[in-house]
């Protein structure tokens, strides 16, 4: 029959299913921080068409093999991110806690290695006077300062889960949101700073 819950199953309102995760003032936040990386993107694309060889020669120096960890890092986390809020939805706290904490040590890993990096390029010369690397500090910094905002997001989130008067699974879903937008960025910037030629 139609229009009627299989006995034992909840019937689930036609609005929760339609609905975005986290809240508008997430998302403005986020559509936001789009928005400016994709201007910097833009700028960065310009000034490498005017400049292709010098940028090509200077993409060389930067490590491959950290820029390919740190996506798999970042990819991991938003594995484990996105399980965290099916955990939650499903009402397994202690889980979802995990997972979230699993999330954040990703993003401590790649902190790790993104000042490692930075260390290594800095004491080879390679600094803002050249015009790629001036470009690359200031997207992989900008960037690194939104993940850093993100595990304290993600703190405040596990923090939540631990609550017994809290657990309300929009701030789970908004601090994953973040996340996942630091991903996506980082996906983007490794494309154009280390493999683009």
């Amino acid at each position: 029959m139609t229009g009627t819950a299989t006995r034992g199953t909840p019937r689930r309102s036609p609005d929760r299913d339609r609905r975005l995760p986290g809240d508008i003032d997430m998302w403005v936040m986020v559509l936001g921080d789009l928005f400016f990386f994709g201007c910097y993107f833009v700028t960065y694309m310009v000034f490498r068409a005017l400049s292709v060889e010098e940028f090509s020669a200077a993409q060389r120096h930067l490590n491959i093999g950290i820029g390919v960890t740190n996506t798999v890092i970042l990819l991991t986390s938003s594995v484990f991110a996105a399980l965290g809020v099916i955990a939650v939805r499903e009402g397994a706290l202690k889980k979802a806690e995990r997972l979230l904490l699993a999330t954040g040590a990703c993003g401590v890993l790649f902190t790790l290695l993104k000042v490692h990096e930075w260390h290594s390029e800095i004491t080879q010369g390679y600094t803002i006077q050249d015009e790629f690397f001036s470009f690359y500090y200031v997207l992989t910094g900008v960037h690194l300062a939104h993940l850093v905002l993100g595990l304290l997001i993600l703190g405040i989130a596990v923090r939540e889960l631990r609550d017994p008067r809290g657990r309300r699974p929009g701030i789970i879903e908004q601090s994953v949101l973040f996340w996942h937008m630091i991903d996506l960025l980082w996906v983007v910037i490794f494309a154009i700073l280390y493999l683009m030629r």
